[in-house]
């Protein structure tokens, strides 16, 4: 492959599934790790210069944020869906219209997210317990990523259109950039400075911003493959429909595990600020642990999206076999990693023993987790790529709704004693390493049961094709 194919569109509708699957993941792959590193050096400087107790409370924010992105997190993935099934199906016209609608669709994401942030930021925290010597400094840290979410919002919807027509190295380029610069920001404001976590999330903003406008520099110049004209960002009823259609039960996805997640940070905060911590630094090294799932999964809804525009639907069920396969051996090999280097790795984060062996026993807890959840990324991203974001999100709300926030309060419940009054904290992670396991389970089934294809004949399909399914589909269920 020449040096400049790299950084223009990618056509995953040709050639071996895994080595198309492999090309686009790797440098998406680095790129995620760049992007974690964003929060990794948040929470790393804040730790070191300012202490334990300000690391607790960048962790403690969040779910909060979280929660309050999950509208922008619903167009993009739709954005991401619709691009590589118009890219896939060779349809500049409507690839236009959906790339412009997309950009329309995020700055009103962005407004409505800042105006919703100011007034509900502090009585969240307070609704939490956040602790008194904490709450403060996540308050402050929350708004200042509230006010310069336009950034974030933009550089991510960006990238998820890049990724959509395959294009998954001009992303990691840009977010190599800006993640040296943050870096550098953040030594300067928390360490030079002296802005404590404030200066963080300044910090994070800024880069988060230079991202977004070298991405944008980016799409300017893609005039072979679509048309970036005012005229095409003008609100549509058919493809605003169509993506906020598909990405909405991602973004509720989203904003359920964000609940799920504030309510088990509620329980998280009943323990004290040692465990608040120790959760931080989990959080953080998961967020690397996570990346390759992550990464596959992404891969796989492109592909999947590309194939369903062209109709190929053999080639995507072949690309999601060897998708998830390579996922599964990725994710067993890291797996090791963090059992035996874990104790390194919390190391980075605080010189505190006790700190570095609660985070360490907590590790191990849900390590062998990651490789379930390659399993569930890769097969809800060829999911999510045919048109049914619908499955993936029942899952996810079973697995945890319906799982791990019952379980967390249960096992701490059972396990009260006057020396734990609050319960075990290892329910944190026990209940996160079931709904994890059970989540790969029903996704297998779902994924087997092929509701995935009927969607993807729905919206791409022959009436012949779609004829053909449905004889097949009866005859399998006879046998």
């Amino acid at each position: 492959m020449k040096f400049k194919e790299l950084f223009a569109p990618s056509d995953m509708t040709t050639g071996t599934p895994w080595k198309k699957i492999l090309m686009f993941t790797v440098p998406m792959l680095i790129g995620n790790v760049a992007q974690q590193l964003y929060s990794t050096a948040d929470s790393v400087i804040v730790g070191r210069f300012i202490g334990d107790n300000a690391l607790a409370a960048v962790g403690s924010a969040g779910p909060i944020y979280n929660l309050l992105l999950v509208l922008f997190m619903g167009i993009a993935v739709g954005a991401g869906v619709v691009v590589a099934q118009f890219f896939g199906a060779k349809k500049r016209e409507e690839l236009s219209r959906a790339i412009g609608n997309c950009i329309t669709l995020t700055l009103i994401a962005s407004l409505i997210i800042m105006v919703i942030g100011a007034f509900t930021i502090r009585p969240l925290l307070e609704l939490l317990d956040t602790p008194d010597t904490i709450i403060d400094w996540c308050e402050s840290y929350l708004m200042i990523l509230i006010m310069g979410i336009a950034g974030t919002s933009y550089y991510n919807i960006f990238t998820g259109i890049l990724r959509g027509l395959g294009d998954s190295t001009s992303a990691l380029i840009y977010l190599l950039i800006a993640t040296g610069i943050n870096i550098v920001l953040d030594i300067l404001f928390v360490g030079h400075f002296e802005m404590g976590v404030s200066g963080a999330a300044l910090a994070t903003i800024i880069a988060q911003i230079i991202s977004a406008i070298c991405s944008f520099l980016k799409l300017m110049r893609l005039s072979s493959t679509f048309d970036l004209k005012a005229k095409y960002m003008k609100l549509d009823k058919f493809h605003a429909l169509n993506i906020l259609k598909l990405g909405l039960p991602s973004g509720l996805t989203q904003a359920i595990f964000s609940l799920a997640m504030i309510v088990v940070q509620s329980l998280t905060n009943s323990f004290g600020e040692q465990v608040i911590a120790a959760n931080v630094i989990i959080m953080r090294v998961d967020g690397f642990a996570m990346m390759p799932n992550f990464s596959f999964g992404t891969a796989m809804t492109t592909f999947a999206g590309q194939n369903v525009g062209a109709r190929k639907y053999d080639r995507v069920e072949q690309g999601a076999k060897q998708g998830t396969l390579m996922a599964l051996g990725v994710s067993a090999v890291l797996t090791g990693m963090i059992l035996i280097f874990g104790r390194a790795l919390m190391g980075v984060f605080t010189e505190t023993k006790s700190l570095i062996d609660l985070s360490r026993n907590m590790m191990s807890i849900i390590a062998v987790g990651y490789v379930a959840m390659a399993v569930t990324q890769c097969l809800s991203g060829v999911m999510r790529g045919a048109g049914d974001t619908m499955t993936p999100m029942w899952i996810s709300l079973a697995t945890t709704v319906a799982i791990r926030v019952p379980l967390a309060y249960g096992i701490a419940y059972l396990t009260r004693s006057p020396e734990l009054p609050n319960g075990a904290y290892q329910s944190l992670w026990i209940s996160l390493l079931a709904s994890w396991v059970l989540g790969a389970i029903i996704t297998v089934i779902c994924y087997k049961r092929g509701g995935w294809k009927r969607k993807a004949l729905q919206r791409a399909g022959t009436d012949e094709e779609i004829r053909d399914y449905v004889k097949k589909d009866k005859t399998a269920q006879k046998a």
